[in-house]
């Protein structure tokens, strides 16, 4: 026989409501019959005083004293048929009917009954224990007579001329006639309590539908399951993790992301004011396309950023913006580029070194000894160099020689010459070539970009170079030149707007005429050289914005700690050649 399947767990919502239900429906019930219990006792206690107040009236009657006093003194109780016609039993009877009680029964100093409501009970003694009023004490009381239950009071009755208690005055009035005071009393408290139910029930059916709205539905071992599988993604990855919630505040901010921005815990801070890289937030704008990818510069970091959109059945839940740290990447790329760019050169190097072995071994195979020492004598003259670049020879340091030659090689095959300007000075040698080589390949490749894309036909880029001394490493300035149209930033024309050529280093902005594509380093080159530069303790920034028709613009970079004192050299010589070269910066080198 199969078995029936286990029925499943109620959900935890929904156990929520049934229990809020529960305890709201308890507190009701509780909260009804407190007020009605109160309310009966209320009723109770202004029945007792009411029957005190009319025993006490018909016990200070002169006539129902005098009438007691006088039978009190009689030997024996007269007969029920005198008791029923007498005084006493009229002033009762009259006091009774007017305010409603139940009974007005008046006693004898032992008590029997002299009035009673009951003809047949005359003369008998009373059921409830009459001596605390034939004491002189005023009680009120709540028991069950022969009339029935009754709340009342009893009040002894004195002799009119001394304190002499002579009887005693009950009066009660029905417990049914309480009750039925409470019946009518208890309708509103029924309905308050009906009202509070339903409004207890509605405000936890909405606490429900908001309980399962904030926990996604999920219950509470679905949401400490994903508390753990958060912490141990968040904490165990490498790539910075940025959670923006629907809200627009950050509900995620991971130690990555923490060191790869330079930031604290960010978390619970309006996206909007986050002091974040504005192209972060960019791609989290309602017409950011998911796909986009954004290279950002943050500090000395070159981060790869890209945001998506979470979802959940359908629901929004805001943003998840990834960071991925490139900056390795970015210098090994350009090592490798500065790595092909020297591989070539010294190619071609090898290759004219061969022909000019040839030649010389020529000349001495057919014994013209004279034509190859005067051969030797110019190639000594040209310089360690055999590159395309303009005085070459004023580059002492063997790094940059092969750098800017190999850079020269490139800037020929695009119908450019590069050249030394006359000012260049480098005694020492540099002790930094990564750093070197981002910016001052940045500014010449970038130079070289604009020459080719200017329209002046003359097409060139000059480079001076020179290095100061100083006594924790050398500081080597760089300016670099070019014959394109300038930079095309309105505002900066003319050189009047430092702010607005500034703007060349912002992120983004881009030389090449080529549409740059996503994650492929392009608009990142002269903001990295600036920020590179800044870290040292250096700067980069424009001179001379240049013109339409040229000449161009002009850049200086200054690199602090990146040479060193080279043996033998010439300080003083150094030093005055840089004192002419600072007067002369700035000045158009169109040559």
């Amino acid at each position: 026989m199969k078995r029936p399947s286990p029925r499943p767990p109620l959900r935890f919502s929904t156990q929520t409501l049934l229990l809020q239900v529960g305890v709201v429906l308890l507190v009701v019930l509780l909260s009804g019959a407190v007020h009605a219990w109160l309310t009966y006792e209320r009723l109770g206690r202004e029945a007792e005083n009411q029957a005190l107040t009319l025993a006490r009236t018909v016990a200070s009657d002169p006539a129902v004293r005098r009438e007691v006093q006088a039978i009190s003194r009689e030997a024996g109780t007269p007969p029920a048929s005198v008791l029923l016609a007498g005084p006493l039993m009229a002033v009762a009877e009259g006091a009774r009917t007017r305010t409603g009680a139940l009974f007005v029964v008046v006693t004898d100093e032992t008590g029997l009954r002299l009035a009673h409501p009951d003809a047949d009970r005359l003369g008998e003694k009373v059921s409830t224990d009459p001596s605390e009023a034939l004491s002189g004490k005023e009680v009120t009381t709540r028991n069950t007579g022969t009339l029935g239950p009754s709340a009342g009071a009893k009040v002894p009755v004195f002799a009119p001329d001394s304190d002499t208690v002579v009887g005693e005055v009950s009066v009660g009035y029905s417990t049914e006639s309480v009750a039925q005071s409470l019946a009518r009393d208890i309708t509103p408290i029924a309905l308050t309590a009906a009202g509070s139910l339903l409004a207890g029930i509605l405000a936890s059916f909405l606490l429900r539908r908001r309980l399962q709205r904030l926990t996604l539905g999920l219950e509470p071992e679905e949401i400490s399951t994903l508390v753990h599988d958060q912490v141990a993604v968040l904490q165990g990855v490498d790539d910075g993790v940025i959670g923006v919630s629907a809200d627009g505040r950050i509900s995620v901010f991971n130690a990555a992301a923490q060191r790869l921005l330079g930031q604290p815990d960010l978390t619970g801070t309006p996206w909007k004011r986050a002091p974040v890289p504005e192209q972060l937030k960019a791609l989290t704008l309602p017409d950011a396309a998911e796909a986009d990818a954004a290279e950002v510069i943050a500090g000395s970091r070159v981060l790869v950023a890209s945001a998506r959109k979470a979802l959940h059945r359908q629901e929004d839940l805001g943003w998840v913006v990834m960071l991925r740290d490139r900056t390795e990447l970015q210098h090994l790329t350009r090592q490798l580029d500065a790595v092909g760019t020297m591989s070539t050169a010294l190619r071609a190097q090898r290759h004219e070194f061969a022909n000019q072995l040839h030649t010389i071994a020529g000349f001495m195979s057919i014994g013209q000894h004279q034509q190859a020492r005067d051969y030797l004598a110019r190639l000594a003259a040209t310089g360690p160099l055999k590159f395309p670049v303009d005085q070459a020879e004023l580059l002492q340091d063997p790094y940059l020689q092969a750098f800017v030659g190999a850079k020269g090689v490139e800037a020929d095959e695009r119908g450019v010459t590069l050249r030394i300007g006359p000012e260049t000075l480098v005694r020492g040698q540099v002790t930094e070539p990564q750093d070197v080589t981002t910016v001052l390949g940045n500014l010449i490749d970038n130079a070289v970009n604009a020459a080719v894309a200017g329209s002046a036909t003359d097409r060139w880029v000059e480079v001076e170079l020179l290095d100061e001394p100083g006594a924790d490493g050398g500081t080597l300035h760089i300016v670099v030149g070019d014959s394109g149209d300038g930079l095309a930033v309105e505002a900066a024309a003319g050189g009047a707007d430092e702010a607005a050529a500034d703007a060349v280093f912002a992120e983004g902005y881009t030389t090449s005429a080529r549409p740059a594509r996503a994650g492929g380093g392009q608009g990142l080159g002269l903001a990295l050289a600036r920020q590179l530069a800044r870290r040292r303790g250096g700067d980069v920034r424009v001179l001379e914005p240049g013109s339409p028709g040229g000449p161009g613009a002009v850049f200086m970079a200054t690199l602090p700690r990146t040479t060193a004192d080279s043996p033998g050299r010439e300080k003083s010589l150094t030093e005055d050649r840089f004192i002419g070269k600072d007067n002369d910066v700035g000045k158009d080198t169109d040559g």
